[in-house]
């Protein structure tokens, strides 16, 4: 880490090497921070740690030693934001498939698990640690077919949430994201890379951005450090829940 990073707080993202992981990374470090990208697609970490002269770093979330080596390879924190995450599948309860299931609690809950308990030392040796945590409107209510995303959101949302209560007195402030439809890879992650199946999500309505959730992640990690943003639901003007989205066309 160079000088001129050094002087600057750090800020660690996880899931950077795309979406809201990547617009993250580009907010926080115009903001002021010198960004840790953590993410499996080192090579795109790297280039955008290249525009915002920050550190990129591999990070695999469902594997213990990688997680181990990346907490290492940071001398210091400040700020994380635990955005790696994802969905697999849409399948009813009747249907589920296991394996998916399993993926998506290693990646949103076991993950988030792992990267906390790693900083946290750190976070609280600062002196004014925040951790950011993306669940999902997904934490907030149960939807059809989704049961395997919406436990694993509901149980990081609990983590996060525990959490809360468990640093209370410490120097840590605790902030849940809870986002809305936001058009990134998420979509084709979760229909394992059928573009079409995955742009119908969004068809005929103007769903969130990356950027847009990055923009309420920075608001929330520059208020004063006495102010804790407990919870921020984001959703687009055409959603009004999980299962009701106004489509035209």
């Amino acid at each position: 880490m160079s000088t001129a990073a050094s002087a600057r707080p750090t800020a660690v993202v996880t899931g950077a090497s795309s979406g809201i992981g990547a617009a993250t990374a580009r907010a926080l470090g115009a903001a002021g921070f010198h960004v840790v990208l953590g993410a499996r697609r080192l090579d795109r970490c790297k280039a955008i740690a290249e525009e915002i002269d920050g550190t990129a770093l591999p990070l695999d979330v469902t594997d213990a030693e990688s997680v181990t080596a990346f907490a290492h390879a940071v001398p210091e924190a400040r700020v994380l934001v635990n955005n790696a995450g994802g969905a697999k599948g849409l399948a009813p309860v009747a249907e589920a498939d296991e394996d998916e299931w399993r993926w998506m609690f290693e990646t949103n809950v076991m993950g988030t698990l792992r990267v906390t308990k790693a900083l946290l030392p750190k976070l609280i040796a600062s002196g004014d640690g925040h951790i950011v945590t993306v669940t999902s409107v997904a934490a907030l209510a149960p939807y059809d077919n989704g049961a395997g995303y919406t436990g694993a959101k509901h149980a990081q949302a609990m983590l996060h949430r525990t959490l809360r209560g468990e640093l209370l007195g410490q120097p840590v402030r605790l902030t849940e994201i809870l986002p809305g439809l936001v058009e990134t890879e998420f979509s084709l992650v979760r229909f394992d890379g059928d573009a079409e199946r995955a742009k119908s999500v969004y068809r005929g309505m103007t769903p969130l951005t990356g950027e847009d959730v990055a923009d309420v992640i920075t608001f929330a990690v520059t208020r004063p450090s006495h102010v804790n943003i407990d919870q921020i639901v984001l959703k687009p003007r055409d959603q009004a829940d999980a299962m009701r989205v106004h489509r035209t066309g």
